[in-house]
This record gives structure tokens, C-alpha cells and sequence, in this order.
């Protein structure tokens, strides 16, 4: 994969329940279709993923419109806070979206990285900014 490192997948009956980006050197394991998708994407495909079914019963329903909203950033775009807050049915409710992105366990099936602040880059969690910037150079997306 190229660099990327390996990650970890989590499903429970047939849903993805958690997964860990990949850092570090090394490659993914498994048999799960899955996997091939994950690494076609690092890879420099144009992968889509909002077909994969999440585990989401946590959600409220804020998060779960925030979530759906998130998942609709074609590939290689991006979106304000404020746009996808609005998106979600909730407009001036970008510091709530934000919340949500730093919570977010599903970083490539709901992706955070293509969301930015309205004067820059915005922030991208524990793997910082190096990494946000990172996936959206694999999606071509030109800041």
C-alpha cells in the first residue's frame, strides 16, 4: 500500500463496526473484500465506500444526519463545516459537526479529511494535519 502502513478492520455480523487508519510500515491482512477496496484506495484508486454498512445504533440523530452528510463529499472534493452542518439539516451547526469529525471511527467510510474550515485546512484528530493533508493529496484535492 504504498507507504500507508497497515490499519486494522472490525465487522460485526457483515456491518463495519471500527477501523484504525493505517500508519506505520507493513501491510493489511484478510480475506474480506473489503480489505482489496482499502487497499485500492491507497493505492490511488478512486474508491467509493458509501455502500459499506456501519454499525451506527450509538448515533442520535444529529450524528447519525451529520454522518449521512459526511458520506455524501464525492470523492477528490471537499466541504465546509458550515456546509455540511447545513447539508445535514442543521445550519450554524458547524462547531457541532465538528465534534462529530473529532469522534468519528470510521475515518475513510465517513470522511472527515475532505471536510475544511471556511479560512484553511481545519484540524483532522489524533493523526493531525500531516495525514488529512495526506488523503486528500491521494484524492487529488488541490488546497
Amino acid at each position: 500500500m504504498r507507504g500507508w502502513g497497515v490499519g486494522e478492520l472490525v465487522l460485526a455480523d457483515g456491518l463495519v463496526a471500527w477501523h484504525e487508519l493505517p500508519s506505520g510500515p507493513g501491510r493489511a491482512a484478510g480475506m474480506h473484500d473489503l480489505v482489496e477496496r482499502l487497499r485500492a484506495y491507497f493505492d490511488g484508486a478512486r474508491e467509493g465506500f458509501g455502500d459499506v454498512e456501519l454499525e451506527l445504533d450509538w448515533c442520535t440523530p444529529f450524528q447519525r444526519a451529520a454522518l449521512d452528510a459526511l458520506r455524501s463529499i464525492p470523492y477528490g472534493e471537499t466541504a465546509t463545516y458550515g456546509e455540511v452542518a447545513a447539508l445535514a439539516g442543521h445550519p450554524n451547526a458547524q462547531r457541532a459537526l465538528g465534534s462529530v469529525c473529532a469522534g468519528n471511527r470510521f475515518a475513510l467510510f465517513v470522511p472527515c479529511h475532505r471536510v475544511v474550515a471556511a479560512d484553511g485546512l481545519g484540524s483532522y484528530g489524533s493523526l493531525g494535519l500531516g495525514y488529512k493533508r495526506r488523503l486528500l493529496e491521494l484524492e487529488g484535492v488541490v488546497l
